[in-house]
């Protein structure tokens, strides 16, 4: 591994972890970075997702007594059960349609032209979500439905399409659905670690017969910058947004497809 890989890897890393949770698309920069970079990491865009393990373990880390507490009353609190249950329920969709159309998503999707465009597409979307009047029905995740959390889940498997934000398409969906701010960001969060956690293994899995070791140096340089980035984010963004709503990650996600779409079409 030479020094201007390691470098791409720890740079990339850290876009990763401070983009996974805010409705910017991490997917998207990472896409456009590499394109811009010419960064050569592990084949099949096995380093792009698998970096962003290591921004799930970050949420894992934040919210561990909260995770631990949910797993230890699966068998005597209702509440505990309500909560894993709505986080299965939400992941589904993204589990059936991302193995489905995994070959597609990766060969076509994957476009520095498709995630500009999405990236516009989607701050316009901010911006008339956050311009209606939300009178929130649900105020913590236990209390979301089944039929809620689909919906949700649904939602997110919008997100199968660079560009568009896990996270951000989650907790739009979620704000829709009638759940306030704090609880949708939140819910984003916990829902990011079987999602993502699948599509690692995954994406590993299909493209085992192409990594060498020191493809997975490359992917633990990038894993431990995206955990340590993801980590500041996770403690910080829900007071950002308590403070300021989406509109800023809006203009930002316009400002950056328009600014994208304007180099390619220079090329």
């Amino acid at each position: 591994m030479d020094f201007v890989t390691f470098a791409g890897a720890i740079l990339l890393g850290l876009v990763e972890g401070l983009t996974e949770f805010i409705p910017v698309s991490s997917t998207g920069h990472l896409i456009l970075l590499v394109d811009l970079m010419g960064f050569r990491g592990p084949p099949g865009k096995v380093f792009e997702v698998a970096i962003q393990f290591g921004a799930i373990l970050a949420v894992c880390w934040a919210y561990r007594e909260r995770l631990l507490a949910a797993t230890f009353g699966l068998f005597g609190d209702a509440d505990s059960r309500r909560f894993v249950r709505n986080l299965l329920l939400a992941f589904l969709p993204a589990m059936v349609l991302g193995a489905t159309f995994y070959g597609f998503i990766k060969g076509v999707l994957f476009s520095p032209w498709v995630v500009s465009t999405t990236l516009i597409l989607g701050g316009i979307a901010i911006l008339m979500i956050e311009r209606r009047v939300h009178l929130p029905r649900v105020r913590a995740i236990e209390e979301m439905s089944p039929r809620l959390s689909l919906g949700v889940g649904l939602c997110q498997a919008l997100a199968m399409i660079p560009g568009v934000s896990r996270s951000g398409a989650t907790i739009m969906g979620a704000l829709l659905l009638g759940v306030d701010r704090r609880t949708a960001t939140e819910f984003s969060f916990f829902l990011a670690i079987p999602t993502m956690a699948a599509a690692t293994v995954y994406d590993l899995f299909k493209n085992r017969d192409l990594l060498t070791l020191d493809g997975l140096g490359i992917i633990a340089v990038g894993f431990l910058a995206a955990f340590l980035a993801a980590l500041l984010v996770v403690r910080s963004v829900i007071a950002f947004i308590g403070r300021h709503g989406f509109v800023p990650f809006a203009w930002y996600r316009i400002l950056l497809g328009l600014v994208m779409l304007t180099l390619l079409g220079l090329r």
